[in-house]
Parts: C-alpha cells; sequence; structure tokens
C-alpha cells in the first residue's frame, strides 16, 4: 500500500501523525487478512509498533503486509513501513508491528480460517515467531498460564537465567 504524506497528515514537527500511520496500517493489514482467509476480517489487537524513525511530510510511505499464521480463527499479521524521499531518491524502514485479525461470518461470529503453507526459511521462521508472540499475547491477558505457554516458556526462562548471573 502506497500513500503521500500531505500536510494534513502531520503534526506541528511536520512528521507523520502516528494516529494516522496506524490508521493506513490497519487498512493494509485487513487487506491481507480478508484475502487469507476470504472473508470479512476485523482487527483483534495491535501489539509491538515500533516507530523507529518519523516519517515526513511529503514523503511517500510504502506499507507491506503478510500473514505470518493462522490460527482457529485468528491471523498474525506483519507489517513493515518505509518511508521513501522522492527528491532524494532514498528509502528508510520506519516502523514495524503486529496486528491479529479475526475472520466473522455475516453475524459477527468468528469462523475458521485456513491454514499458512510457509515455504521458504524466512517464512518458516516468521511462522514459528508467530507462536511465540501469539502465547505472550495470551498470556499479558490473562488467558492462558505460563504452563500452556509451552513455546514461550523455555525461552522466558533462559531469559531469567541469564539475568540472574553477576554483572
Amino acid at each position: 500500500m502506497t500513500e503521500i504524506v500531505l500536510p494534513n497528515d502531520t503534526n506541528s514537527l511536520g512528521n507523520m501523525m502516528g494516529g494516522r500511520l496506524l490508521h493506513l496500517m490497519d487498512k493494509c493489514a485487513a487487506i491481507s487478512a480478508q484475502r487469507h482467509a476470504n472473508r470479512v476480517c476485523v482487527t483483534a489487537s495491535v501489539d509491538n509498533v515500533e516507530f523507529q524513525r518519523p516519517i515526513r511530510g511529503g514523503n511517500v510511505v510504502v506499507i507491506e503486509s503478510q500473514v505470518n499464521r493462522a490460527f482457529r480463527s485468528s491471523m498474525e499479521v506483519e507489517l513493515n513501513v518505509w518511508a521513501e524521499n522522492p527528491r532524494e531518491q532514498t528509502r528508510h524502514r520506519c516502523n514495524r508491528a503486529f496486528f491479529t485479525f479475526v475472520a466473522i461470518d455475516d453475524a459477527g461470529v468468528t469462523v475458521p480460517v485456513p491454514p499458512v503453507q510457509p515455504e521458504t526459511t524466512e517464512e518458516r521462521e516468521r511462522y514459528e515467531a508467530a507462536t511465540k508472540r501469539r502465547e505472550m499475547r495470551l498470556l499479558l491477558a490473562g488467558r492462558i498460564d505460563l504452563d500452556e505457554a509451552t513455546r514461550l516458556k523455555p525461552d522466558l526462562l533462559a531469559t531469567l537465567h541469564s539475568s540472574d548471573a553477576p554483572a
């Protein structure tokens, strides 16, 4: 998805407003989710939005998204955002986020979605990492216990043990 940043999209510093960017990211993620599920999909959560660099007025924003993994009725969609400066002909990565979408039927009831079939090494890595992020979301929301976070628990324990080591 590509969009130019106009004065109405910027704050008093001349940078794109975060809320405007999130709006565009949500639309882009919805397109990826709906294409994958072949259904209407709604935003369930927005995680880990990283505002790494400002996007200036006059830049062209390029948002790319892909479904990393599908669960029963939900999907993790990864978004990467670049800002292109048309005058300087430069491109910088500015943002990254993970959105969760849920497929619904005409009555608004969740419906199953087809699985993602990762083919490349990069796709397999994103596929596995999506499970850990999902477990973290469910753990933080109180929907699962640490014992149920089977993919996440080893990483958490390793982090805790490494922080116990003397400096």
